[in-house]
């Protein structure tokens, strides 16, 4: 790895899974314009759901997610009887839509909801929406907290695949995490969903740990081989104790070099492709035949909030609190805590804390960002195209990728009569969130006033 390399790695730079990204939203989005953004959905417009439940019995050290710990169930029943209030309120302003082509349950721990408040959700959506014969619903998943049961009710409501937080298999590091999740944990749980006609696994892991070194991280590679998933994601620990007060339980001291993640991350994905996986974009792979790796061929991959996705619902709503939507007009953001946004569903209205109503320069930079990330290569003629707009717009962006393209990480070619094409070479590859960061145009006001801070590019 050369010093360049290296500082490239070292820059902070977003994940966009959205653009603009989260910390741009603002109080402007209220309740009653996200009401009439929901009433614009018309029958042309297909759906996805995502339902955040922010709940776990107990916070992992790592964890960035908007959840919090509880040792009892009535809240669990509470919440999710005021998230079928919100269901129920939203779908009022729903004059008409297409279906529901994807569903996805995070947090949190989704499956601690009580059984019978699962099988309500489910049933009400089903009675409030129309679902799409190939839907695909998914649900986040703890191995640790999977019984035959569960695995039994999770297919009867009509979950179809299923995401298990495994990060690493290394005894020592899970207990720098705060997640001791032994194998066997893990091999019995895949084997109570396969054994309940729940075949579609995701398995999720990590690099960048405390403690991680090249061999634990190839014998967690070999253990999740052994279980045969369908999806693997392999993500980068970003450590934002500004942001998790908890990560300030990992020492500090412990966790690799930049140079020490990268080498994992290399050793880790060298072993994902020598097993066959293909790889998916940044951070995933998936078996050949799996629809991940499909939607990558034929050109029809997203990104959205989940990562990487096979999602094709044109309007993601958001349910629960923290959760994000994504309309054709713009972001909305619920209200981060319980107690406000119960309150405003009680009330009757939309627990909108924040949001950002989308330009045409935000959607034309959006999809150039989007493109990138997905197949690593986008026209920009073409993008530009689309949302009738000039090249110009974007030449001060074609600028700053020319130091990338100097040291041979990106490539723009501009051909009279043929456009103008940027490609992230194979070389640069893992550095893909520096390039699409050239297109952001919120992101420089936002480092130099200090109001977003976001994780090392690798």
């Amino acid at each position: 790895m050369t010093t360049d390399t290296l500082s490239y790695a070292m820059r902070n730079v977003p994940r966009y899974t959205s653009y603009p990204t989260a910390p741009h939203f603002h109080g402007g989005v209220s309740a009653d314009v996200y009401a009439d953004w929901l009433q614009s959905i018309g029958p042309q417009d297909t759906l996805s759901l995502y339902l955040h439940v922010p709940y776990c019995r107990e916070i992992c050290h790592y964890c960035g997610c908007h959840t919090k710990a509880t040792r009892q169930d009535a809240p669990l029943k509470a919440y999710a009887d005021t998230l079928c209030r919100e269901i129920e309120l939203t779908a009022t302003h729903l004059e008409q839509s297409g279906p529901v082509k994807h569903i996805h349950w995070g947090g949190g721990t989704p499956s601690l909801l009580p059984r019978e408040s699962l099988v309500e959700l489910t049933g009400l959506m089903r009675k409030l929406f129309t679902f799409d014969p190939e839907l695909e619903h998914a649900i986040e998943l703890d191995p640790r907290l999977v019984t035959q049961p569960l695995a039994e009710t999770l297919v009867q409501v009509g979950v179809n695949r299923a995401s298990l937080g495994v990060q690493d298999f290394d005894l020592d590091v899970q207990k720098a995490i705060g997640r001791v999740q032994p194998y066997e944990v893990v091999a019995k749980t895949t084997g109570y969903l396969r054994d309940a006609g729940l075949d579609a696994l995701n398995f999720d892991l990590m690099y960048g740990l405390p403690g991680q070194s090249e061999e634990t991280i190839l014998d967690t590679v070999e253990k999740t081989l052994s279980l045969k998933p369908g999806r693997i994601a392999l993500f980068g620990y970003a450590h934002v104790p500004w942001m998790r007060k908890h990560q300030r339980l990992i020492d500090e001291a412990t966790l690799p070099s930049a140079a020490e993640r990268i080498a994992l991350a290399d050793l880790a994905r060298a072993k994902l492709l020598d097993a066959g996986y293909v790889a998916v974009g940044l951070d995933h792979f998936a078996r050949p035949d799996d629809s991940m790796a499909i939607a990558l061929n034929d050109g029809s991959l997203k990104r959205n909030f989940q990562g990487y996705t096979t999602d094709q619902g044109e309007q993601l709503i958001g349910f629960g609190v923290s959760s994000i939507g994504k309309l054709s007009s713009g972001f909305v953001q619920n209200l981060p805590d319980v107690g406000s946004w119960h309150r405003a569903i009680e009330a009757g209205n939309l627990p909108v804390s924040k949001g950002l109503a989308l330009s045409t320069d935000d959607r034309l930079r959006g999809k150039i960002i989007e493109e990138l990330m997905t197949s690593y290569a986008c026209d920009l003629d073409e993008v530009c195209a689309t949302f009738d707009t000039g090249l110009q717009d974007l030449e001060s962006s074609l600028t700053s990728l020319n130091e990338l393209a100097a040291d041979g990480l990106v490539q723009i070619d501009r051909e009279f009569g043929n456009g103008t094409k940027v490609r992230v070479t194979d070389r640069g590859r893992p550095y893909v969130r520096l390039a699409a960061a050239a297109f952001d145009a919120y992101l420089a006001d936002s480092q130099a006033s200090g109001t977003a801070r976001h994780s090392a590019a690798i």
